[in-house]
């Protein structure tokens, strides 16, 4: 429907999962895109259906926890494209050992620094040039970990998708005078790679209904495609299953 004709979206984690569906739902709608995750070959496969849809790709692959690689990698984009009008914040990961009292400090911050600091470097780089523009939104690809804690995801999981749910706030409350408008997406249970760090397996009937890498996409554009004085700061998104008073499948 070309609803985002003209505007540039950059997505972490956008080789495979949720990243991949989002990227490909912009693009549907007219947005070019910068692709970003660690490895670039997934980001090529990824840039080549983008391109099938009729909208430009720029692989930028980075770690988001290197500052100096998003600011190389990012103003490379740029140059090929325009400045990023849409920042989607979706790189995360997490490790099997997942309690505070289990989990061994490397793993604490690997998740950490990734989720959480990964979204907040990411939005410095494009914060000034937003704001310069008066216009942009970033979108925080969070979890339901951000609001309820448990032993599934896991201590630093949740703690680190609760930082970025407070970060988003805390973006709307500093930069909304600006033009800028920040929204945190809490997904339930995705059928995502993610799915094989889990310390026990997740049965099919469970699998089967999950949400979509799909359904989290459409989120995405329903929240772009509002009109500009409107910001939806959460947007929690789940499987019936998870708010059913019935036994989980």
């Amino acid at each position: 429907m070309n609803r985002l004709e003209g505007q540039v979206a950059w997505i972490t984690g956008a080789g495979s999962g949720i990243g991949r569906g989002i990227a490909l739902a912009l693009a549907r709608e007219g947005a070019d895109v910068i692709l970003s995750s660690r490895r670039s070959e997934p980001l090529a496969t990824v840039a080549g259906e983008v391109e099938a849809a009729g909208r430009r790709a720029v692989i930028a692959p980075m770690d988001v926890t290197d500052r100096d690689q998003i600011d190389t990698a990012i103003t490379r984009a740029v140059d090929q494209l325009s400045p990023v009008s849409i920042l989607v914040n979706n790189a995360g990961v997490n490790t099997p050992l997942r309690t505070a009292t289990e989990m061994s400090v490397e793993d604490w911050d690997r998740v950490v620094d990734i989720n959480l600091t990964g979204a907040f470097n990411c939005f410095r780089v494009v914060y000034e040039p937003m704001k310069a523009r008066g216009e942009g939104t970033i979108i925080n690809v969070a979890s339901m970990a951000g609001r309820q804690v448990s032993l599934l995801g896991g201590a630093a999981y949740c703690a680190s998708k609760h930082g970025m749910v407070s970060l988003t706030h805390s973006i709307n409350l500093e930069a909304a005078e600006f033009g800028l408008r920040a929204s945190a997406i809490l997904p339930g249970e995705v059928k995502t790679p993610i799915l094989k760090n889990r310390p026990q397996p997740v049965s099919e009937k469970r699998l089967s209904l999950m949400l979509t890498p799909e359904d989290i996409a459409d989120t995405v554009v329903f929240i772009m495609c509002q009109p500009a004085r409107v910001v939806i700061p959460e947007m929690w998104v789940m499987p019936a299953y998870q708010v059913s008073a019935q036994p989980l499948p």
